[in-house]
């Protein structure tokens, strides 16, 4: 999912903060901050856990781990107690001590599908930091009445004039430098400088078919009206929610593969309610808080935990292609990490490309 989907310095308490407060919790003995991505904000998702524990969960949303981190910057110590956090930054957050240690033995780990559990991310000193809670894939989204589902299986389709003026972009550099690699036979993991030559070429390349590039709303609604037949950068997260409305709406990993990518819920350091707030993050790992998390208002992917399973219905667990898995994680690579260097050079890349 994108960075979109993933500040000045002033001093902020909790109580000055615009937190978005989920349910209708008003008599609740105790509040819990969290700072979330938008699918935890979805009353579906907490109210069940504020009336279990007595509690009223005031979330804050927000877009980009930078966006986050200038959040935590302008708070007390203290204001927040959950943070979900992109899958490939929880480093980062470790690295800063924002992070409280997790109880391993409390932790459903071993549900989680294995390639989700991630302890080179999570986990450092023996010490679990974060869990995997949520995850997709960037990868094609089309109308299947529209196209050829079977051109769909060949990551090449994105600069192919077959399909020319029919196809949006997703405008997130990451992920879109990432399938052209696929398409190319280059590793996400092993991308260099050296690489961002034919990268380019191939992106302008793409950019002569496409119709348009566009955020994470336009490009969503330029192929649920029928603007555009395919989307380079979509994947559950934008048709999952839309196929009981429009049942051609699909998407697919190619033969290829497609990137990955995940989100993270740990506990801050200086959370006051350490207690509390493990018992939101493991019933967000529940079976039952998975499934609500899945299918969100806000966007749906895949749970992490495989037992959500059981509370997912059948047309939901054909949205989000529930028995690909195994083969999809198997051929899908993570979002490139580039050092900072190569990183700013990727996105003078995606500018250029946006530019001309």
């Amino acid at each position: 999912m994108p960075e979109p989907l993933k500040s000045k310095r002033t001093t902020i308490g909790a109580a000055l903060l615009v937190l978005l407060t989920a349910g209708s919790a008003a008599d609740a003995t105790e509040d819990l901050n969290a700072l979330v991505w938008c699918d935890h904000t979805d009353p579906t998702l907490i109210e069940p856990f504020e009336k279990a524990h007595d509690v009223r969960v005031n979330l804050k949303d927000y877009e980009g781990t930078g966006t986050a981190l200038s959040l935590i910057e302008q708070s007390q110590p203290g204001d927040w107690d959950v943070f979900v956090i992109d899958g490939i930054d929880v480093p980062r957050a470790i690295e800063a001590d924002l992070l409280a240690p997790l109880p391993k033995d409390q932790l459903p780990l071993g549900d989680l599908f294995p390639e989700l559990v991630m302890p080179a991310n999570h986990e450092k000193d023996g010490q679990v930091y974060a869990v995997s809670e949520k995850f997709g894939y960037n990868t094609i989204s089309f109308n299947k009445d529209k196209v050829d589902p079977a051109d769909m299986n060949d990551m090449t389709v994105i600069w192919s004039d077959k399909y020319k003026d029919r196809i949006a972009v997703y405008d997130y550099y990451l992920p879109v430098l990432g399938m052209v690699a696929i398409g190319l036979g280059k590793p996400t993991a092993g991308l260099a400088e050296a690489d961002l030559p034919v990268l380019r070429d191939q992106l302008f390349k793409m950019k002569s078919v496409a119709k348009l590039v566009g955020g994470v709303v336009e490009s969503q609604t330029a192929l649920a009206t029928g603007e555009v037949d395919i989307l380079v950068g979509g994947g559950e997260w934008v048709t999952a929610s839309l196929t009981g409305d429009n049942p051609a709406l699909d998407w697919v990993l190619p033969e290829q593969g497609g990137v990955r990518w995940s989100q993270s819920i740990g506990v801050f350091k200086t959370s006051q309610k350490q207690a509390l707030a493990l018992e939101f993050v493991k019933y967000i790992l529940s079976p039952e808080g998975q499934a609500r998390l899945a299918t969100s208002s806000c966007y749906w992917a895949m749970p992490a935990n495989q037992k959500a399973g059981q509370h997912l219905s059948e047309p939901q667990k054909r949205a989000l292609r529930w028995s690909d898995q195994a083969g999809y994680l198997a051929k899908a690579q993570l979002y490139p990490a580039p050092s900072p260097e190569l990183d700013a050079q990727m996105q003078d890349v995606w500018t250029e490309f946006l530019q001309h």
